[in-house]
């Protein structure tokens, strides 16, 4: 009932955002008679404020056309390579006319960069994706809003989230290098697991970023909400179905909206701060400034449904159970078993001010895999980065992109290791 109480609210809402943004586009625009009015700056912010607080967000693109490839730009097209019902495989392939920088191209390492199916878009990965095409091949997974696939394509559980990843890996290729971000740290060390145990190839590097592998471990605010509510709780306290003017009508989801709420009550000082100076910036001109809370709260506030059984097997798996650690997880009723990864480097990466995954939930994963020899075992942790500054921003640029790409370079072929012998085991 709430899912619909919500659309209802949504849709009394739609007119008057398009009333707030047309009003402040009238108290704006040069040639408008009240824009020359007393006071029609402040009228203008006020009304595009609350066109912003009142719209309703779409999934942003990810706007990649063009990327640096040996100081040649070349250009980026996004394409599909493979598609599921709540899942796609997207390429940005990369296209030059250059043959320097094409030959350097064809021998750049590929990534699979598994984005999480947490609530926002695959598209909070753009500065992920941006900065590893520099120097690599890139593949992410683009999860599909839950509302949108169709109730006859049957429920989707973590068991087919790691079948999903199982498959990617397959379709790429041995050769692949997997960058896993929060949330599915767990699934894609599962179905390496597993591809491990059944004796296929496993990618050639796993790179866990701020993920819950042992959540056990100094939990946050998120683990303990987790661990505390019982699995009857969420069942009936955060899962709803879609109404029926979406494709997915009738299906069992944890609604973006319920998501959405959770994480502006995690810091609801922030963003009334925020939304507080974008009002000023818009006052006194600083379009700039004005143009960054766009295009932030545009991708924050993007939200999607998570399918019903995928995030209660989660909950109960990863945040009740510790299945993984405790080595009692079974996907499709096969023991996942973490040493027995052997020909697979791993690298985890920790940020210092992470309030998401705690320190040394991620790092758990040298512990579990045993079967990796000691020397291609790697951790770093990034000095007053917080959750979203280790795959985003100019921490992420400066400090984690150089030793990552030297840690993949180094796993890949022997022509490019020479250039990655010095890749460290940050602390």
């Amino acid at each position: 009932m709430l899912y619909q109480i919500y659309e209802t609210q949504r849709a009394l809402m739609a007119p008057f955002a398009e009333f707030a943004q047309a009003s402040a586009k009238l108290y704006h625009h040069p040639l408008s008679p009240f824009a020359h009015l007393p006071m029609a700056q402040r009228i203008s912010a006020a009304f595009d404020l609350m066109h912003r607080l009142a719209k309703e967000y779409e999934k942003p693109a990810f706007g990649i056309t063009t990327a640096t490839v040996n100081g040649v730009e070349v250009a980026v097209q996004e394409q599909v390579r493979a598609s599921r019902p709540f899942c796609r495989l997207l390429r940005f392939k990369r296209f030059t006319d250059n043959p320097k920088a094409l030959d350097v191209m064809k021998s750049q390492p590929t990534v699979l960069i598994v984005a999480p199916l947490s609530g926002h878009h695959p598209t909070l990965l753009r500065d992920t994706v941006r900065s590893m095409l520099h120097n690599h091949k890139v593949y992410i997974t683009d999860w599909i809003d839950a509302r949108m696939v169709p109730l006859e394509e049957g429920p989707f559980r973590l068991d087919d989230y790691v079948g999903y990843i199982q498959d990617f890996i397959r379709q790429i290729g041995p050769h692949v290098n997997v960058i896993s971000v929060c949330q599915p740290t767990v699934p894609v060390l599962g179905a390496i697991s597993l591809l491990a145990s059944h004796g296929e190839p496993t990618p050639r590097t796993m790179t866990m970023m701020g993920g819950p592998i042992d959540a056990r471990r100094s939990p946050t605010a998120v683990n303990n909400l987790a661990m505390n509510k019982s699995h009857h709780w969420f069942e009936h306290n955060v899962i709803y179905r879609v109404p029926p003017n979406y494709p997915g009508a009738g299906r069992r989801v944890y609604p973006g909206f319920l998501q959405h709420a959770g994480f502006v009550a995690m810091n609801p000082d922030r963003h009334v701060s925020s939304h507080y100076d974008y009002f000023l910036d818009l006052i006194q001109g600083h379009d700039n400034n004005a143009e960054a809370h766009r295009q932030f709260y545009d991708e924050y506030n993007a939200v999607l449904d998570m399918p019903a059984e995928y995030y209660l097997d989660t909950i109960k798996t990863v945040f009740q159970d510790f299945a993984l650690v405790n080595g009692t997880w079974h996907v499709k009723g096969e023991l996942v078993r973490p040493q027995d990864i052997g020909r697979t480097a791993l690298m985890t990466i920790e940020g210092e001010l992470d309030d998401i995954s705690g320190a040394g939930q991620t790092h758990a994963a040298h512990d579990l895999c045993t079967g990796i020899p000691s020397e291609n075992h790697f951790r770093m942790n990034v000095k007053g980065a917080g959750h979203y500054g280790i795959f985003s921003g100019r921490r992420w640029r400066e400090v984690v992109v150089p030793e990552l790409r030297r840690f993949i370079a180094r796993y890949d072929q022997p022509a490019m290791a020479s250039s990655a012998r010095g890749v460290r085991r940050v602390k």
